[in-house]
């Protein structure tokens, strides 16, 4: 995927960033070069994903947006970039969540070596929200009820007691079971057990706070018809 092996060059003055642009396209990169991290952040949401090259010359702007970025792309590695000799920013900026730190003036060496395995940990990170997306756009695709019997049956209720817990019939729990089974595209409810948890849905939370499989007295569940909107809400 070639947004792995994109860049986001940060800050510097323009020979900096020129210079740079440089060196990361013969490494075989894309570099992207924007003035400030103001102007990074302010359009991040939009961009697809890349590694960070944020020059800390300017020590509290670097951190500042160094915090924004781990807070709202916590995906993306970001390189910090300062003169020799700034050891102490270098320290901190790693306690902010700095994948590595360059001295500067960074050569190609340097950077295809400090470059090359966050590209690998990106494109993880990527794939990884990619399948979360998937799993997410699935789960959400039940109903208030069909979770409701699907927490019934993942707590080990036999069908009966499913139904009885949430006033339907045995027949009912079946079907909304076999619904379950259609929309998550799964063939056992271990695997929609793992379907939700990659959605990330804390199961043994849920089953701690609801443990009468939310049934459908309880005032705080969401209505039963339509899509789960309490359901969107638990994912974390």
């Amino acid at each position: 995927m070639s947004h792995v092996r994109r860049v986001y060059l940060v800050g510097g003055d323009s020979e900096d960033r020129q210079r740079l642009v440089v060196h990361l396209s013969t490494i075989g990169a894309e570099a992207w070069p924007l003035q400030s991290g103001a102007e990074l952040i302010a359009i991040v949401d939009r961009l697809a994903p890349g590694c960070v090259l944020l020059d800390f010359t300017s020590c509290l702007a670097g951190m500042g947006t160094l915090d924004a970025l781990v807070a709202r792309v916590p995906g993306w590695p970001v390189v910090g970039l300062g003169h020799p000799g700034s050891l102490a920013i270098a320290v901190e900026a790693m306690k902010h969540g700095a994948a590595d730190f360059l001295c500067k003036p960074a050569t190609e060496a340097q950077l295809a070596a400090t470059l090359a395995p966050l590209w690998g940990k990106l494109q993880g990170a990527v794939e990884a929200d990619e399948a979360r997306r998937f799993a997410r756009d699935k789960v959400t695709k039940l109903t208030t009820r069909e979770f409701d019997v699907f927490l019934a049956l993942v707590a080990g209720k036999a069908n009966k007691c499913a139904a009885y817990q949430l006033g339907i019939s045995v027949r009912t729990v079946e079907m909304h079971r076999a619904r379950i089974m259609a929309k998550l595209g799964v063939r056992s409810l271990s695997e929609a057990t793992l379907l939700m948890t990659g959605a990330g849905l804390d199961l043994s939370r849920v089953l701690s706070h609801r443990p009468s499989a939310a049934m459908a007295s309880d005032p705080g569940l969401p209505p039963q018809r339509g899509r789960n909107s309490g359901l969107r809400a638990t994912l974390s």
